[in-house]
């Protein structure tokens, strides 16, 4: 998830909170040619119509102890209904319950299993799990689909849903059942939810190169990241491999950070374009600037780097900074503004999408390595090779000795 929430909040929250017009005699997205906007705000629709009728005489609940939706409950399921009409997975309606627990994952401590869920082509993917988190713990891999979660088929549910299914009551159990990689069947997972506390960045220096592995892009990473530059440059080496690989992204301003210590000032980011008409936002290098030509530089991606990875890595990629080694990234190129309602209930809606200083659509295509190589599962579990560092610290080390 990449809500830009201190940006958000300087550019929107402030001017108040705004209403969702849409209670509804009825809006279905199907229904257009029949729908038509009353002068108060309200929809009204002759297939809803129909169909509430209908129902209201047919209907007959399928177990004794059901008990009909209340208009509110009517009211929210129309609402997410046209939200989800729009096919954007990003996109997505809150009521209140699912509101207040969205808003306690952005904040960053909360009761779960630790790992970051995303929807791609309509199904729910494991970005990544968070270091050393219960999931990872458990035998959660990036790229593992979710079919089920306490037995509930999430087969049309947003990310945002499965995510509110997952999170709960610290020490109570949660089975996902998901499908590995690779695998042919699927396979039930159980694991106790923790108090989860996202990790920021660690580093070490591996046969004469310095890495930094990096997990997010929060509030506090440019802050470490400068701190883990400054040992760089203290360390004797002219190589630096920086770990992208499971960073599912973060705050915007904290890639831009990042990125300046590379790039001269003013020098293209990331591009930030809107709808039809609108002008484009470019997010420029602070110019820090802090490295002569000697920096030998490689970024390890993968599946799960996504959001603000993508945006740095493609960054120091366009601008010829740093080489990208592993696999490519997952693809999550667009902005989103959560906006807070009156009832407790919020939207969050894509505004805007991100492209490469090369005007690469992050979306469309993440960010592609320049050489390409996958984790050895078998090497890393067994003698803890790591296949992809090691390529990136050969590669780094070669393009020296080729270069002399």
């Amino acid at each position: 998830m990449d809500l830009r929430l201190s940006h958000v909040e300087k550019k929107y929250l402030l001017v108040g909170l705004i209403a969702l017009v849409l209670f509804i005699g009825g809006y279905l997205a199907g229904a257009r040619s029949t729908s038509t906007f009353a002068a108060d705000g309200k929809t009204e629709s002759k297939l809803l119509a129909q169909i509430k009728t209908l129902i209201d005489d047919k209907f007959i609940a399928w177990k004794a102890s059901s008990t009909p939706p209340t208009d509110k409950e009517l009211e929210y399921g129309i609402v997410k209904g046209y939200v989800s009409a729009y096919k954007d997975p990003y996109t997505v309606f809150f009521p209140p319950r699912e509101a207040k627990s969205f808003a306690e994952t952005v904040q960053g401590s909360f009761g779960g299993v630790g790992m970051q869920v995303g929807e791609k082509e309509g199904r729910i993917l494991i970005i990544a799990p968070l270091k050393d988190s219960p999931a990872m713990k458990a035998g959660i891999k990036a790229g593992d689909i979710i079919g089920s979660v306490d037995g509930k088929d999430v087969s049309n549910m947003s990310s945002d849903e499965v995510v509110s299914m997952i999170r709960g009551k610290i020490g109570t159990e949660v089975t996902l059942t998901v499908l590995h990689k690779d695998a042919k069947q699927v396979t039930d997972i159980k694991i106790i939810r923790e108090e989860i506390k996202i990790p920021t960045l660690d580093s070490e220096k591996k046969d004469g190169v310095f890495v930094v592995h990096l997990y997010n892009f929060s509030a506090e990473s440019p802050d470490l990241f400068k701190k883990a530059m400054e040992d760089f440059l203290k360390s004797g080496t002219q190589y630096l491999v920086l770990d992208l690989r499971g960073n599912p992204g973060g705050y915007l301003e904290a890639a831009v950070n990042m990125a300046s210590f590379f790039l001269k000032d003013g020098q293209t980011i990331v591009t930030e374009k809107k709808g039809v008409g609108e002008a484009e936002l470019v997010h420029r290098s602070k110019g820090y600037d802090l490295f002569n030509g000697n920096l030998r530089m490689a970024i390890l991606l993968d599946g799960g780097s996504a959001s603000a990875s993508e945006i740095l890595a493609g960054a120091l990629k366009d601008h010829n900074i740093a080489k990208v080694v592993g696999e490519k990234s997952f693809g999550k190129g667009s902005v989103q503004e959560l906006i807070n309602l009156e009832d407790g209930s919020s939207l969050k809606v894509t505004v805007a999408k991100w492209y490469t200083p090369n005007g690469v659509s992050i979306s469309e295509n993440g960010i592609k390595p320049d050489v390409e190589v996958k984790l050895d599962q078998k090497l890393m579990e067994e003698k803890k090779i790591d296949t992809q560092l090691q390529k990136a610290i050969d590669l780094l080390k070669n393009a020296a000795v080729t270069k002399g």
